[in-house]
């Protein structure tokens, strides 16, 4: 009957209970944590949360009455979801948090997802206790009618949805705190937004706003006001009433002036305009030390002495900074100029659009499909994606973009590569140095696609006339190709590269220490596959033989056949013309050239692997754990010659066995890690497939990943002696047993590479049902035992939540913005290394600092993270309680108390949450 009532048939909730049961028995034998915790029940991060929340109701679990805090993931079945909602009236009475957020999910190339959720049940207005909601990363195009109707509402959070109005009814909301609307498609604002008398913080960023309601100056408690990276053009002169406004943030609109009352405003301690149109400022804020206004045309400039009367100011061009990976802004005729924290400079010049242009942007992670390489290419950046594709600019849009210059220069060449007309081409680039390690690659864009740079081998081209010409190449001068007249009718262009070999590399592979091989030639050309009459190409003798000691009978020209691309000894049909230093021939389609001198006979099959050899990188695997935390394995591979400068500076932090022996593998080859003998990966991943992690090899980029990894044996016993393998290719069905693995490595062309052990240690005491999967993590003294600790297993909580916004906290935290510039660059592979690098690394700077706990609480709460900023506060709370239980259990006085961690004093571990 109660399934009935609730809308769900009996058969339904019949099913959902057992679905519970077996989700139950799965928790139980893999030991993870209680879902319900004290006031607390936490589903967003497991799957088929709602089954589980209707298997409890179902249950009748008297603890659900004490429920206060509820956490769902967006990403649920919408119709499920809504169902599970409508029953939270009656199941969870005593809700006071209720956070329903998407962006747990991530697509195959790292961005997050936003949830299903459209909308909400009517029936969900009976909360009468709820105090936060946050509803953010989910689908939302219009405001649930129910959401008005929650009188009691402090905090409501709508970020990164569809929105594109709140409605009137917003003006009910009476108690209402705090709202945050960022990243979505707001063009107006309700004049009833003004009577929310309670509002302390409005954080509307991140819109398409053009103006703003008179009635914004009635919210007489606003302390915080965000307006940034809108098209406010103009702001209303009733924002000089806001008299309890500290904190006003206006940068990236296209303000020409501000409201003079704004600089009598008596509380108001930081004054953001930095980026707009300003013109006239008012001295009282022109010289304020709180007012940052830099990036504004302010004064000027105006026209000369000796300009005509009635001559035109034009005005300065308009600065942009964004620091997401993936975001938009408006391109308006007056051109800007946009600095991307990713790496990445646009500059747009005046009359660059003839009407306002939103540009998209996004930055993606490289993988095959997105990356197309030449056999002897290089990748040296992430892909860069610019929308809308195709459109046409009236000029040229300058392009930068950042990257670490390869160690070999010699014969190379950087470029921006970029998709046009379905097909790759290569920008004209000049570099641009800043830092001896950082380089620019800067180029002309006449419309939008997708660019990443690339190092390739010097390119040579040249048109060739129906009179003839000739092309050399600039980094072998002794390589010449010649076009005699009539060789073609209409014009076309030609193109060479050359590539170096290295003096070796032949006689290793050959065993005979006089072979020796030409520069590579590879030729290519527009139009008809063969020329209309031969052409002369002009190669250098292989090193140390000349024309007149040579043997002719060991000279080979060879010669790549497309389709096939077998190398075929062309040697025999070509009448080889020789000099003293060089050797001439004739062709009439272009293709692959290389000479040889050796004494073997059969070369084609072993010119195969000599090409193949050149394009090898010999590199080593490395698999390490976290010193404070076993359970964090962090996989890289690396060139050789950078694995001892990446050991040293990961073995304070990190232990492990020593790297792999040396493999070798191709740019842009594919390969998986997969963990063995009962060792498994924690969580799934994007990059993860059936506990595999997928890697693809670029030899300039980071090939990083760190994984949490868990077991299913009893660590109380013992502890785990596992290993992780690798394999080349694509991740398959099935990876061969550990047995057969060590036989295929015996072959030449075996899948596997390499097997490292891992270890996880013996976990030290008892530990009561649900709590065996816990992290085993040395103290971490984060705060105070009177205050509370924060762990590092709570921290890997708290960075698994944060997501995208972890640079927003990163700043409020007090790290400067070049530190995430770094983070981002050494971590640009993984969004999750990012955000815990970033974090940890802060906690291990702050440990032992007082009020270090307080300051990431404020942090996230700033950042429009209210809803972590309670979970830490509950931490902290059940910690507390805890150390006074335990003092009152012993009856220790405080001046028996030592300092955290030893002897006199062990402080309860705060909860995990």
């Amino acid at each position: 009957m109660a399934a009935e009532a609730e809308g769900l048939e009996p058969e339904t909730a019949a099913g959902e209970d057992a679905a519970g049961d077996a989700t139950d028995a799965v928790d139980a034998r893999l030991g993870a944590p209680p879902l319900l915790v004290g006031n607390r029940l936490s589903l967003d991060l497991y799957p088929r949360g709602c089954h589980r929340l209707l298997h409890l109701c179902a249950q009748q679990v008297r603890q659900l009455l004490e429920v206060e805090f509820l956490q769902l993931s967006g990403h649920e079945d919408p119709q499920l979801l809504q169902a599970t909602l409508a029953r939270l009236p009656w199941s969870l009475p005593r809700l006071r948090s209720l956070v329903l957020k998407g962006g747990q999910h991530r697509d195959a190339l790292g961005a997050c997802l936003r949830g299903s959720l459209a909308t909400l049940p009517a029936s969900l207005s009976g909360l009468a206790h709820l105090a936060h909601l946050d509803l953010s990363f989910n689908s939302l195009e219009t405001l649930p009618a129910c959401v008005p109707q929650l009188c009691g509402l402090d905090a409501l959070l709508l970020s990164h949805n569809c929105l594109s109005e709140l409605p009137e009814a917003l003006g009910a909301l009476a108690a209402l705190t705090f709202l945050a609307a960022t990243h979505n498609r707001l063009q107006t604002l309700p004049a009833a937004l003004g009577s929310l008398s309670s509002l302390q913080r409005l954080d509307l960023s991140e819109n398409l706003l053009d103006a703003l309601p008179p009635e914004i100056g009635g919210l007489s408690s606003l302390a915080e006001l965000n307006l940034a990276s809108n098209r406010l053009q103009g702001l209303p002169a009733s924002l000089a009433g806001l008299r309890s406004l500290r904190l006003l943030v206006l940068h990236s609109n296209l303000l020409a002036s501000v409201p003079a009352g704004l600089a009598r405003l008596p509380l108001l301690a930081r004054l953001d305009l930095r980026d707009n149109q300003l013109r006239d400022v008012p001295p009282e804020l022109l010289n304020a030390p709180f007012v940052r206004l830099q990036g504004n045309p302010l004064g000027g400039p105006s026209p000369g002495p000796h300009s005509p009367p009635g001559t035109p100011v034009v005005p300065e061009m308009p600065r942009l900074l964004l620091t997401s990976d993936l975001d938009s802004f408006a391109v308006t005729p007056l051109g800007c100029s946009v600095t991307l924290a990713c790496g990445v400079r646009l500059q747009f010049p005046v009359g660059a659009t003839a009407t306002p242009v939103t540009i998209r942007y996004r930055l993606w992670l490289p993988e095959p499909r997105l990356v197309p390489l030449g056999p002897h290419d290089s990748l040296l950046s992430g892909v860069l994606e610019l929308q809308p594709h195709g459109v046409a600019f009236q000029k040229d849009v300058g392009l930068w973009l950042l990257f670490v210059p390869p160690r070999a220069r010699r014969c190379r060449e950087v470029v921006v590569r970029t998709l046009s007309d379905n097909s790759w081409s290569d920008l004209e680039t000049h570099l641009e140095e800043e830092a001896p390690k950082r380089l620019w690659a800067r180029c002309q864009v006449p419309h939008f696609s997708w660019f990443l740079v690339v190092s390739r081998p010097v390119s040579d081209a040249c048109l060739v006339p129906p009179e003839g010409t000739l092309l050399c190449s600039s980094g072998h001068p002794g390589v010449k190709v010649t076009f005699p007249p009539g060789a073609t009718e209409e014009p076309r262009h030609a193109r060479m590269q050359v590539v170096r070999v290295g003096s070796r590399e032949l006689p290793a592979l050959l065993g005979e220490p006089e072979a020796a091989a030409s520069p590579l030639l590879y030729l290519s050309q527009s139009g008809p596959p063969s020329f209309l009459r031969p052409v002369t190409v002009q190669l250098p003798l292989p090193p140390g033989v000349t024309g007149l000691s040579l043997d002719r009978s060991h000279l080979h020209l060879l010669y790549r056949a497309p389709p096939a691309a077998t190398w075929d000894d062309i040697t025999a049909q070509v009448a080889l013309e020789l000099t003293h230093l060089y050797a001439r021939f004739q062709v009439t389609h272009f293709s692959w050239y290389w000479l040889w001198y050796t004494t073997k006979t059969c070369v084609g099959g072993l010119a195969r692997k000599a090409w193949e050899r050149l394009r090898l990188h010999r590199v080593s695997l490395i698999a390490l754990q976290r010193r404070r935390d076993p359970e964090q394995v962090l996989l890289q591979c690396l060139p050789r010659n950078k694995v001892d400068s990446t050991l040293r500076r990961l073995l304070e932090r990190y232990r492990g066995p020593e790297p792999s022996d040396t493999v070798e593998m191709f740019e842009g080859e594919k390969f998986f890690a997969a963990f063995e003998r009962g060792i498994n990966v924690d969580a799934d991943r994007p990059d993860c497939v059936e506990g595999r992690v997928c890697f693809v090899f670029y030899s300039h980029l980071k090939n990083l990943k760190e994984v949490y990894v868990t077991t299913t044996l009893d660590r109380r016993a013992q502890a785990v002696r596992g290993q992780v393998s690798f394999y080349r290719g694509e991740v398959p069905e099935e990876v061969p047993e550990e047995a057969e693995a060590a036989r295929q490595k015996r072959g030449a062309d075996a899948p596997w590479m390499a097997t490292l052990p891992l270890k996880l240690p013996r976990l030290r005491g008892s530990r009561g049902p649900g709590q065996g999967a816990g992290l085993s993590l040395a103290p971490l003294n984060l705060g105070d035992a009177e205050t509370g600790f924060l762990t590092q297993s709570n921290l890997l909580n708290v960075a698994g939540r944060l997501g995208p916004d972890w640079p927003a906290v990163a700043l409020h935290l007090g790290l400067p913005y070049r530190e995430l510039q770094r983070i981002r660059h050494e971590f640009r592979d993984d969004l999750d290394g990012q955000i815990r690098h970033m974090l940890f690394s802060w906690a291990e700077r702050q440990a032992g600092q007082p009020g270090a706990v307080g300051l990431l609480v404020e942090a996230l709460e700033q950042s429009d993270r209210r809803d972590v900023a309670e979970e830490v506060r509950a931490v902290l709370e059940l910690g507390r309680r805890k150390y006074q239980e335990g003092i009152q259990r012993t009856s220790l006085a405080p001046g028996d108390l030592g300092p955290p961690g030893s002897s006199a004093s062990r402080s309860p571990e705060p909860a995990q949450t």
